[in-house]
């Protein structure tokens, strides 16, 4: 037999065995191969970025991306005009609407509880001679506040402050009408303890109620202020979006221009176009808005403020004028170091706001017919210092009666020129809020269908710049 060919053996037998893919072995033990570490699994977002990388080499791929990138752009700026727009309208809509009425129905609210505290204390003077025009211009008065205190409360929020300023007042009403009430019935017995009762009504109505009434007003005007300031902003969004695209899509014109010397693509122009078009309108359309709301501010709301505080000036004076008749001297204050009769201080002072409000009046109308009624009321207030000054001269040489008929008499009396001031104010009033009705309808009828219109024609935009970009793809094909 033929000997058997002896076996490498050390270490070159174990280096021809891995050279040959076979198990190594050293001393009888084997050595795994170590496994080829597999791929890791690439994400859907990195495979979709080498996608877009690869396609963006090639003009057809470029193309694609523009057309998405311009039809974006296009409808972004749509949508935010459409938001943007309709956030103002509503603003727009609620100044209309909304919170300027409420506004002049919490001045109402003040104005109707001041005048009936002051025609209670015009019938407390009067006694058994109550007139009953007198008697029933405190009930209508009484009648008309709980009437706006009602409104209020329905327009206002459960947990609101005004609501909360709707519920005191609510509660306090009663309590003055039980004063005065008592406060006559006292007073036509002959017992003094009736302008006791009256003053404490007053006090009441003063301290407690009027105080109020004027932060209810201050609440509303506030939230009219809100409202102006929601409305009247520029949409700077929206505008630097309608920019952007407009500088985009002659951007994309201008480079289909330089690489097939085409002028037009009409597609591209279609939605350069309608995007111009929405711009343009939202631009002009949010400016004539904003000059007419701006308009109703200063022509309408101001000029309301004013002659609102003027008329409750002229009313707290008549009141403090009657009472200074009802308390002859019971009440005193001191200012200065010196002594005066409390009702009758507070009335100059009220007739100082009464001088400052109505010149302000006049300086803030803008026409003959805003400013007629205020320069009559300045000649009312004019007589009406006359005849109290006259008055105070009879109540302080000891003729009472004398003084009486100057205030509350039949003819020649401070009453008439308080009438007088009061039609004169609600006739500035008037003219005024028909100003502010117009101006701020002006405002909302600007942004009329700017919503509607920015939606349709940036989606058209879209489709024009889509239908463009793929009339140019179409020529690979």
């Amino acid at each position: 037999m033929p000997a058997v060919p002896p076996q490498p053996s050390g270490p070159s037998a174990s280096a021809a065995s891995a050279a040959y893919g076979a198990p190594a072995h050293n001393g009888g033990a084997s050595r795994p191969v170590p496994p080829v570490p597999a791929e890791p699994r690439r994400t859907a977002f990195a495979e979709g970025v080498d996608r877009l990388r690869a396609a963006a080499t090639t003009e057809p791929g470029r193309l694609r991306i523009i057309g998405a990138v311009l039809a974006l752009l296009v409808v972004a700026f749509g949508a935010v005009t459409a938001w943007q727009t309709a956030d103002r309208r509503t603003a727009a809509d609620d100044v209309l609407h909304n919170s300027q009425p409420l506004s002049s129905a919490a001045a109402d609210i003040y104005r109707s509880l001041a005048d009936a505290n002051t025609a209670a204390s015009s019938g407390f003077l009067a006694g058994g001679q109550e007139t009953p025009a007198s008697r029933d211009r405190y009930e209508k008065d009484i009648d008309a506040a709980a009437e706006g205190l009602v409104q209020a409360a329905a327009n206002s929020d459960p947990d609101s402050p005004a609501a909360a300023t709707v519920a005191e007042l609510n509660r306090l009403l009663p309590e003055y009408k039980g004063l005065v009430e008592r406060a006559r019935t006292y007073n036509r017995q002959g017992f003094p303890v009736g302008g006791a009762y009256l003053r404490y009504a007053n006090e009441k109505m003063q301290q407690e109620m009027l105080p109020a009434a004027e932060d209810l007003y201050k609440k509303e005007n506030q939230r009219l202020s809100a409202d102006y300031s929601d409305a009247t902003p520029y949409p700077w969004a929206a505008i630097g979006l309608g920019v952007l695209a407009l500088a985009g899509l002659a951007w994309a014109q201008h480079r289909n221009y330089r690489r097939t010397n085409r002028v037009l693509n009409h597609g591209l122009v279609a939605a350069t176009a309608t995007t111009t078009v929405v711009l343009l309108w939202l631009v002009v359309g949010h400016t004539v808005a904003r000059a007419a709301l701006d308009d109703s501010y200063d022509h309408g709301v101001r000029s309301l403020n004013v002659l609102h505080d003027a008329r409750i000036a002229s009313l707290k004076a008549r009141g403090s004028e009657n009472l200074t008749l009802v308390a002859r001297g019971a009440e005193t204050v001191e200012v200065d170091g010196e002594t005066f009769d409390a009702y009758d201080y507070d009335f100059g002072q009220e007739m100082n706001t009464l001088g400052r409000g109505l010149a302000l009046a006049e300086n803030l109308a803008d026409d003959k017919a805003g400013e007629q009624p205020v320069t009559s009321a300045v000649g009312n207030m004019a007589e009406w210092k006359k005849r109290h000054a006259a008055a105070r001269d009879e109540d302080e040489n000891g003729d009472y009666q004398a003084a009486l008929d100057r205030v509350i008499g039949a003819e020649g009396a401070t009453g008439e020129c308080f009438d007088s001031v009061d039609a004169n104010l609600a006739k500035a009033l008037t003219h005024e809020k028909a100003e502010f009705a117009q101006a701020a309808g002006d405002g909302l009828d600007a942004m009329t269908g700017m919503t509607v219109g920015a939606a349709v024609l940036a989606v058209l935009g879209a489709a024009g710049a889509v239908l463009g970009i793929g009339r140019r793809l179409s020529e690979y094909r």
